[in-house]
């Protein structure tokens, strides 16, 4: 698991990004694969999102994961969805609530006001960044009463720009949208490559936000320890596991307690 050194300095808050490594899966999956949309044996993905949950402190049911759609859909929670959602951001400033996102070399992303206590997990794949999640997430936080120079912005372990090969139609559809995108792209050797870190990192920066964080690793990189959607499909693998990102804020003992008996009797 690694964390963000910006979040870890609030006590408030749990949060971990997770690569493979401690789980119960199998073969392909082996290790912490978290994705129950993957052909994996179901009552290991549980056991592995429960060795999560554990490791963030969560009660198991009030894990919030999402129906993810490379989407721009934005949801803000104050209790536990009865149905999974369709969409790839979540926002909460309710205790006990742990918003999840499921990668496998798409871009997990934290986002923190400290001074609304208001927190979002949301998954930004090129597609869904193209479609501007950051974006609307953090207008999101702005009708919150957010203000943009408080949030703390943290973007997890994705695909490095080094092994992000595209493809010409690729680059001009993002060069269509905007022509200074063309930064984001590098070629060498005859090969186009995409820096996902950047493209994300500069819409964060578009809306006046400084405090932004990247954990840099490289989830294409098996020394990493990720599950990799390219890696698997260079090696020819029929399927691959996903690794989950979560981040809560912190009941305190008494309130986590009523919260947990509270879940246990409606679930």
């Amino acid at each position: 698991m690694f964390k963000s050194k910006k979040l870890s300095k609030f006590k408030n808050i749990r949060h971990g990004f997770f690569n493979r490594l401690g789980g119960v899966s199998k073969g392909i999956y082996k290790g912490l694969n978290c994705g129950l949309g993957s052909n994996d044996k179901i009552k290991d993905v549980k056991k592995n999102i429960e060795k999560v949950c554990q490791k963030i402190g969560c009660n198991k049911n009030s894990l919030v994961l999402l129906d993810q759609i490379h989407s721009n859909n934005v949801y803000k929670i104050s209790k536990i969805p009865k149905k999974k959602l369709k969409g790839d951001s979540l926002v909460t400033n309710k205790k006990g609530i742990a918003l999840g996102i499921l990668t496998a070399d798409c871009a997990p992303v934290f986002i923190y006001d400290p001074v609304n206590n208001l927190i979002s997990a949301l998954h930004a794949g090129w597609k869904g960044a193209f479609k501007k999640i950051v974006s609307t997430t953090l207008r999101k936080f702005r009708l919150s009463g957010s203000n943009y120079k408080d949030l703390i912005v943290v973007i997890g372990p994705c695909i490095g720009n080094e092994n992000y090969e595209v493809r010409n139609d690729f680059l001009d559809k993002f060069i269509n949208q905007e022509s200074s995108n063309k930064k984001f792209f590098k070629i060498k050797r005859n090969k186009i490559y995409f820096s996902l870190k950047d493209y994300i990192k500069e819409q964060v920066m578009e809306f006046g936000v400084k405090n932004i964080e990247i954990i840099k690793k490289d989830t294409y990189l098996s020394s990493n320890n990720f599950f990799s959607a390219r890696r698997s499909i260079k090696n020819k693998s029929n399927d691959y596991g996903r690794n989950i990102s979560v981040i809560m804020i912190k009941w305190d003992i008494l309130k986590k307690w009523r919260f947990s008996l509270e879940i246990a009797i409606n679930s």
